[in-house]
């Protein structure tokens, strides 16, 4: 049977055993969601470690999705993970509600661009094509998870930036616009924090995202918008159902 186990279960090192027991913290509830781990000082003197040590541990635990961290904050107990379901029309405000949490969103920047030439090529369009492009960042139950890029065609949505663009642009586009989604492409992807999204999310640079670039079409198959949406990598978990077999 041992040849089986693996090099934790044989012989736990430093890091997993400093990993395991904060995990078994967490499980039993005595470190609640959202409530912050001592600082790396304190945890690192009461494990009798070094702070490098100390990092592996909590850089395992993050990537599990079991802490994260906020730049100059600290660590915290992650939540759980919100449930995202490509393949329905929801929008955030409407599935996080229906999961029993809380939403806000807030607008970072909305004016008009020029399309960089990976947009150019996403929505197929021709070089140097005008669009407006929206900033957002959006929380679940207070806590910011969620920084997306919306990059709309000018020509179908007049007078778009005087509206309320912290509500739903799902809700926006086919209240004022008349403009339902049809079809969707998702391109999902592993990427790192930098810059703008970084600095929104508080997330030190180079901390792990996940960038989901989603382009939708309404029913005609015409071109809605392009969305670059960049997650925190602790706070979702992309889950598709497939149709029955036939």
């Amino acid at each position: 049977m041992s040849q089986w186990m693996s090099p934790d279960e044989r012989q736990p090192t430093q890091v997993a055993q400093i990993r395991q027991s904060l995990q078994e913290q967490i499980r039993a509830g005595l470190l609640r969601p959202g409530m912050r781990l001592p600082s790396e000082r304190a945890l690192s003197e009461r494990f009798a470690t070094t702070r490098i040590t100390l990092k592996e541990a909590l850089a395992v635990l993050e990537t599990e999705g079991q802490i994260y961290r906020e730049e100059r904050r600290g660590w915290f107990v992650a939540p759980p993970r919100l449930i995202y379901d490509p393949r329905t029309k929801s929008h955030f405000q409407a599935m996080v509600e229906s999961q029993g949490r809380a939403a806000t969103t807030r607008v970072l920047q909305a004016g008009p661009v020029v399309a960089n030439a990976e947009l150019c090529q996403r929505m197929g369009l021709a070089p140097l094509s005008p669009l407006l492009k929206i900033c957002r960042v959006r929380s679940l139950d207070s806590r910011d998870v969620l920084y997306v890029e919306h990059y709309l065609l000018p020509e179908r949505f007049p007078g778009l930036l005087e509206m309320d663009l912290t509500c739903s642009l799902t809700r926006l586009y086919a209240e004022r616009y008349g403009i339902g989604y049809g079809q969707s492409t998702f391109d999902i992807l592993p990427t790192a924090a930098h810059g703008a999204v970084a600095r929104a999310l508080g997330l030190p640079q180079g901390a792990p995202l996940l960038q989901i670039c989603r382009l939708n079409l309404d029913g005609q198959g015409r071109l809605i918008d392009c969305d670059m949406e960049y997650w925190r990598q602790d706070a979702v978990v992309i889950r598709i159902q497939s149709d029955p077999l036939p």
